[in-house]
């Protein structure tokens, strides 16, 4: 299972902003500061009640961007979303319900996972690439290393603690396609 292709969509995008929006005009600094530090990609938290319409408009006004959609948690918003036509999805973890909703909807999906038993669960599904939050409190770059010898089929892109101090050195590992965070927008 390719996941609809989302290794095709992190390796063009080494780094991820999570972008929580709540009004067009954050839209609008957010897109600047991004564009600025030629980045061109971020996901959108569903964690607002502007979430949809944020995402709506950045991809509308800023069709440079890639817009993905973070904190998918259940096959009713895969639903939603399809309409909106992002270029991503990302879920913090996932059920057998939320990726068979990510797969038809035939978007690129990230899914979360956070032990090794979530990703001996998930290789069953036929995933291979994962979100691992939050990477921080679950080993960091120590538990990608060990990873990396376990699951060496898989690909990660850790996120919740990465900073501009420490994401190169995630970003270093053979099996870190991308990392996530904010700290390009503060």
């Amino acid at each position: 299972m390719t996941q609809n292709n989302i290794r095709e969509v992190l390796a063009k995008h080494p780094i991820i902003p999570v972008v929580t929006l709540n009004n067009p005009a954050e839209v609008d600094d957010v897109a600047r500061k991004l564009i600025g530090q030629k980045i061109f990609c971020a996901e959108v938290t569903l964690r607002t009640p502007y979430a949809m319409q944020g995402i709506a408009f950045m991809k509308a006004k800023y069709p440079e961007i890639s817009v993905g959609v973070g904190t998918v948690v259940n096959p009713q918003q895969v639903e939603e979303l399809i309409a909106l036509k992002p270029d991503f999805l990302v879920s913090p973890g996932h059920s057998e319900a939320l990726v068979a909703a990510m797969e038809a909807s035939k978007i690129p999906y990230l899914p979360g996972i956070a032990t090794p038993s979530e990703i001996i669960q998930s290789m069953e599904l036929g995933l291979r690439t994962f979100k691992l939050f939050p990477a921080s409190l679950f080993g960091g770059l120590e538990a990608l290393k060990a990873y990396g010898q376990v699951f060496q089929q898989c690909k990660f892109c850790p996120t919740g603690g990465l900073n501009s101090e420490n994401h190169q050195s995630y970003l270093a590992l053979e099996n870190v396609i991308s990392v996530g965070g904010s700290w390009m927008l503060k």
